[in-house]
């Protein structure tokens, strides 16, 4: 195991000397047809996306991380907060049996453990916050035990609505006040540590919940007027977003903390702020910044260390946030590139999509063509269809949005019979319904045929889920543009 540190030691030595921008991606399972982990891995590999943040420390996906040098962040989910908070054996089972037994056995290169996921967020009234340092201490305490301690960090991935601004301003910035001395004492922790603070900032979301946002101040392009901080100019929200957080550590004497962007990206479905277009502009723009080595107004050629969020839609994600929630990923649900992105690390400067996909047979269900559209079966029918399937890309402003009221219905069969793995009893709904041959998708709008069930793992975990809740950033930086 020795001989394996070093080398990782190594790598990443080389990495901070030369200057290398490396980006990372948010890998989750909450799909109904996940991709096999191995051919994950490989799209991972394939396209040079050398760090993965994971939400759980599902053992197929980690052994199969395995000899691959790609850098893991292994998750914590909430729900397994109490637990290790209130005991530090269960800490270090957690431990040995999550990280040691990778990390010594299977060479994976795992760098961070993710202590919960947005534990903080309001719309959770505290549920967390009396369990989540408490598990923090006792995690790094049990990695310390395992002789990690110098090879792995722990951290807590939190929400933008952690720090507010009194100035509406990034100079502003400073902790929310209901949990401002619960955050001291995290950060204070990290810092003793050696361990970073990470973050997740979406300029989506600010879109999302106020139609008044300046729309250009999301992007990276510098077509939206700059914001004047005290002479300091900022032309996205993104590092201005960033900077009230650098704010808020440098005010409480912490300055120097690292600062990981845990999450970052834009939907392509689900709502009209979500496409394909805004998508791809806002993650190139992303990426291009990040590679320029600028770093932001507050921290002037620091390199920034980001996951895009995220590698592959999730169609069992919660939609309680929003349609658009099951349509984070770069990649579709079977790994083919939604648009042309340029990560810097591939020599064709495009997304390469997965490879030997096993799809189910090419058939669809579809509404019948004698049916009609007045019986009184279609509405409970469709609601059924849709309650247990994934409709959430039809309606205004999305990819399906353009469908007539048949191809409508014929959308929400299709995807519960997908879901069904087209078993003959998810196509019969009443007098309506029949199989075809003919794929019925339109240019904008995809009639999906499912890839074949994986069976692999032991089951995957539901415990994150993003939730709208930016607080007193929601507003933040842009009622002074206009």
């Amino acid at each position: 195991m020795g001989l394996y540190h070093l080398a990782i030691g190594l790598v990443s030595l080389l990495s901070m000397v030369s200057g290398a921008m490396t980006i990372g991606a948010n890998w989750g399972t909450q799909a109904s047809h996940p991709l096999p982990p191995e051919t994950v891995v490989r799209l991972l590999r394939e396209n040079g996306i050398q760090k993965v943040k994971l939400f759980d420390a599902d053992y197929d996906t980690l052994k199969v991380l395995g000899k691959t040098g790609i850098e893991v962040m292994v998750g914590i989910p909430n729900d397994l907060l109490a637990s290790l908070a209130g005991s530090m054996k269960a800490a270090e089972r957690w431990v040995s049996k999550n990280v040691s037994a990778h990390v010594t056995n299977n060479n994976v290169n795992i760098r961070y453990v993710a202590v919960g996921n947005e534990p903080f967020l309001q719309t959770y009234n505290g549920s967390f916050l009396r369990t989540t340092f408490p598990a923090l201490q006792n995690v790094q305490s049990a990695l310390i035990k395992a002789g990690l301690g110098n090879l792995i960090k722990v951290t807590v991935p939190l929400n933008a609505d952690v720090y507010e601004s009194s100035s509406g301003l990034p100079s502003g910035g400073d902790f929310r006040a209901d949990i401002h001395d619960l955050m001291l004492t995290i950060v204070k922790f990290l810092n003793d540590a050696g361990a970073p603070f990470t973050v997740n900032i979406y300029p989506f979301i600010s879109l999302y919940i106020d139609s008044n946002f300046p729309v250009e101040y999301a992007f990276f392009d510098g077509n939206a007027n700059p914001v004047n901080d005290g002479g300091t100019s900022y032309y996205n929200m993104f590092d201005a977003n960033y900077d009230t957080l650098v704010n808020a550590l440098q005010k409480n004497g912490f300055g120097n903390l690292p600062i990981i962007v845990g999450e970052i990206g834009w939907p392509t479905d689900g709502d009209r702020n979500a496409n394909i277009e805004y998508a791809r502009r806002f993650n190139q723009g992303f990426m291009s910044h990040i590679a320029s080595g600028k770093g932001t107004p507050m921290r002037p050629n620091a390199g920034i260390n980001a996951y895009l969020f995220s590698l592959i839609d999730e169609d069992a994600k919660s939609i309680d946030p929003g349609n658009f929630e099951r349509h984070w990923g770069i990649f579709t649900f079977d790994g083919i590139p939604k648009y042309s992105l340029n990560l810097g690390t591939t020599n064709t400067g495009a997304l390469i999509p997965a490879r030997n996909v096993h799809y189910l047979e090419r058939k669809w269900c579809v509404m019948k063509p004698s049916a009609k559209l007045d019986d009184p079966q279609v509405a409970p029918s469709v609601s059924y269809a849709c309650g247990l399937a994934d409709c959430t890309s039809l309606g205004y402003g999305t990819s399906c949005g353009n469908l007539d009221a048949r191809e409508n219905i014929s959308y929400a069969f299709n995807s519960y019979f997908q879901i069904q793995n087209q078993l003959g009893d998810a196509c019969k709904f009443p007098n309506l319904s029949t199989i075809t041959r003919t794929d019925p998708s339109t240019s904008t709008c995809r009639f999906e045929i499912m890839i074949e069930p994986y069976y692999g793992g032991a089951g995957q975990t539901f415990g994150y889920g993003k939730k709208v809740a930016f607080g007193g950033l929601i507003a933040l930086f842009f009622l002074m543009i206009v």
